[in-house]
């Protein structure tokens, strides 16, 4: 092991003793000034974690959390200097904790906070004037391919998850139901998690692979509310361009 890949090592390892040879600016060996920066760096990435996963802090308390951040922290340590891209690890982790197994929907509501982080720093589009959709006729529409923002993010999960977490961080009603599909969708700077109907998650994801208007709204079934969508959609930004068939490749 090289003294760089020691020095790195033992910063998220506690136990882990000075690395050999290290020494202050005065040539004094850093044991202190190592552990003193040591305790920084673990301090920093748990608020770090902290700040990117708010729903999971106020479901399981900050103490908790912090206790789970130190495990993830030596598991997955940071690859980038970038701290708004770190975590993506996270709801992965949560859901492989074995101690966490009566709180089986905590990977899930850490996607929608992980989401919201992505989808503030994903690209910036602009929404089209609904009047261009409303205008177009029905052939028309159904060959139509439909452009999606690039900060929308859709969370699919066997638990009420957006329920859980808008009594956690917005004091919503306390949830019930069973599973539930979240969009988060950014209509200008700060995203906003919403709870999708039936057969909406896969409507988006025919939008997404590029499917015409037709074919993808078939794929939301029966219970599909085409204009609940439609209508969520273009109040949020999240329809970027029209596509019509003769323009398809």
């Amino acid at each position: 092991m090289t003294s760089q890949t020691s020095f790195h090592s033992g910063l998220l390892a506690p136990s882990a003793p000075v690395p050999e040879g290290l020494t202050d600016g005065h040539d004094h060996p850093a044991g202190r000034r190592y552990g003193v920066y040591r305790n920084n760096v673990t301090v920093a990435l748990r608020q770090a974690l902290a700040d990117g996963f708010p729903a999971i802090v106020g479901l399981i308390g900050r103490e908790n959390f912090d206790h789970l951040a130190r495990g993830f922290l030596r598991q997955a340590p940071p690859r980038s200097p970038v701290m708004s891209q770190y975590g993506s690890a996270f709801p992965d982790f949560l859901a492989s904790v074995e101690q966490l197994a009566q709180l089986p929907y905590l990977g899930d509501v850490a996607r929608i906070d992980l989401a919201m982080r992505q989808s503030y720093h994903a690209a910036d589009s602009t929404g089209i004037d609904p009047a261009v959709l409303q205008a177009l006729d029905e052939p028309t529409l159904l060959t139509t391919r439909i452009d999606l923002a690039p900060s929308l993010r859709v969370i699919r999960s066997r638990w009420p998850i957006g329920a859980i977490w808008h009594y956690t961080l917005r004091g919503a009603d306390k949830p019930s139901g069973g599973p539930q599909d979240v969009a988060v969708l950014r209509a200008e700077y700060d995203p906003e998690p919403v709870i999708l109907g039936p057969g909406a998650t896969e409507v988006l994801a025919a939008f997404q692979d590029g499917k015409p208007f037709g074919a993808a709204i078939a794929a939301g079934g029966a219970a599909f509310d085409l204009a609940r969508l439609l209508t969520l959609l273009l109040a949020q930004n999240a329809i970027t361009a029209l596509r019509p068939s003769s323009s398809v490749s």
